[in-house]
């Protein structure tokens, strides 16, 4: 016993010991648990990360660890922008305070871009819809020249330590100021609140619970779980879309390879990525003839009037026999083939120089479409508030935090063929306009016309 009590005491020491009397409410409670969930995710995130996605996907103790990590992240941001609310409903953002509001909107904006790559990799349909929808979002900023959303290696370093360190940072400079300066006063002269010492038992309290209820609920109501799509079981099922799909990375007209935005994000080419490099991975396993090679010794009208015959047979005859005298159809059968058997989205990831490149395995299938059409009937897409759930009728919910993103989306940007770069505009002007809020005359005096802080000051 005697070894814990100079721990708890120095834990105490780090605390505000002298408060207004309102701070013992629960609404000031918000920022410790922010920082309550901020150190389950840590927990739990670290040991995620040791484990590695095929635990906290197939074992029960490693589902249960990714429920947790959901539930805490639910509670995270909510918790935050309850605090941001508390804070600005009370001026707490006045002199000599104004940096550390700086500080916790910035940590904000962090929270919110660490939930987002967290959704990334889940390791499901719904991660693999949301970083399809993401790329998108941060390709029409321009931003997606450094952050590509669908390469699952660079998101996970992002999501699992340089985020992190940043939070860490940001929260110990943010506490460090509270800790100086002490929890803000009524800026109103006529209003007088008694200083009293902290309770600090009550907000262990509260923290305890709150632990206690994201344990439980994660019981309850565990993280849902959607099988990702895979090039394998496309194949199984519709054989033929992968062939016609095929032939439009090989003829340069498939969605990615006709990809526009502000940026260029995929600038590989499509018929060396999907077609020439698997299949001469293929043939060489095989110890086959190169099709391929024969293809394009060809003369250039032979090889148009081939192209086209493979791309009538796709459409119109598959599975019927292949013309022996045009490459091109056994080469997409070989690869039909491949698919099935589980080889070419494997193949098309180690075509990348770190041999882990996620980006072209998903993007061909969203090239098929199939990923289009099965959040379409889960409910998840854009239009239909997809951000806000993770499938029709299911709990907990999903990103409910970008519900003003398809707000604007069935809005002001309905009709914009420019919505991802524009929305990103917007959120990213809000985003401004937070940070800047208290240096803002007139702006900055907004929560004393809502005359709301008397009711949180009352004692």
């Amino acid at each position: 016993m005697s070894n814990k009590r100079p721990l708890l005491k120095a834990l105490r020491q780090t605390m505000i010991q002298d408060v207004p009397a309102y701070a013992n409410k629960f609404f000031y409670s918000l920022g410790f648990l922010s920082m309550t969930c901020f150190m389950i995710l840590l927990v739990t995130g670290v040991v995620m990360a040791g484990f590695g996605p095929d635990w906290w996907l197939t074992s029960g103790i490693g589902r249960y660890f990714r429920s947790v990590h959901l539930w805490a992240t639910q509670a995270f941001v909510l918790f935050i922008i309850l605090h941001l609310l508390i804070v600005f409903l009370t001026s707490g953002f006045k002199k000599p305070r104004r940096l550390t509001w700086v500080i916790g909107a910035i940590m904000f904006f962090f929270v919110i871009a660490e939930a987002e790559f967290g959704y990334v990799l889940r390791g499901d349909f719904s991660g693999q819809w949301r970083s399809l929808q993401g790329a998108d979002f941060y390709n029409g900023t321009g931003i997606g020249a450094w952050i590509n959303n669908i390469n699952y290696r660079q998101i996970y370093g992002i999501h699992v330590v340089a985020i992190p360190i940043i939070l860490l940072g940001l929260l110990f400079l943010h506490y460090l100021r509270i800790r100086i300066l002490g929890i803000a006063e009524p800026y109103r002269k006529d209003v007088h609140v008694p200083t009293v010492r902290a309770n600090h038992k009550a907000l262990f309290v509260r923290g305890g619970v709150l632990i206690g209820l994201i344990l439980a609920l994660s019981v309850l109501l565990p993280s849902p779980f959607l099988e990702p799509n895979t090039a394998k079981q496309v194949a199984a099922s519709d054989p033929k879309l992968v062939g016609q799909t095929l032939i439009k990375e090989f003829d340069r007209s498939s969605d990615t390879a006709g990809y526009l935005d502000s940026i260029d994000p995929y600038k590989y080419d499509t018929r060396s990525i999907y077609v020439e490099q698997p299949y001469a991975q293929l043939s060489s396993l095989l110890h086959t003839p190169n099709l391929l090679q024969k293809y394009n010794s060809e003369p250039q009208a032979l090889q148009d009037s081939q192209l086209k015959a493979a791309q009538d047979y796709f459409d119109n005859a598959y599975p019927a026999k292949a013309d022996a005298n045009n490459p091109l159809e056994p080469v997409v059968i070989s690869l039909i083939n491949m698919a099935s058997a589980g080889l070419y989205q494997p193949a098309l990831n180690s075509a990348s120089p770190s041999g882990d490149q996620t980006t072209y395995g998903l993007r061909f299938l969203a090239d098929t479409g199939v990923m289009d059409d099965r959040a379409q009937a889960l409910g998840i897409t854009t239009d239909q508030y997809g951000m806000l759930r993770e499938e029709k009728g299911r709990i907990p919910p999903g990103a409910w935090w970008l519900a003003p993103i398809g707000l604007l989306n069935h809005t002001v940007l309905a009709h914009d063929d420019n919505g991802d770069r524009d929305g990103a505009i917007i959120m990213g002007l809000f985003l401004l306009l937070l940070i800047a809020f208290p240096y803002i005359p007139g702006l900055n005096r907004l929560p004393e016309w809502l005359k709301v802080s008397k009711l949180i000051w009352r004692v």
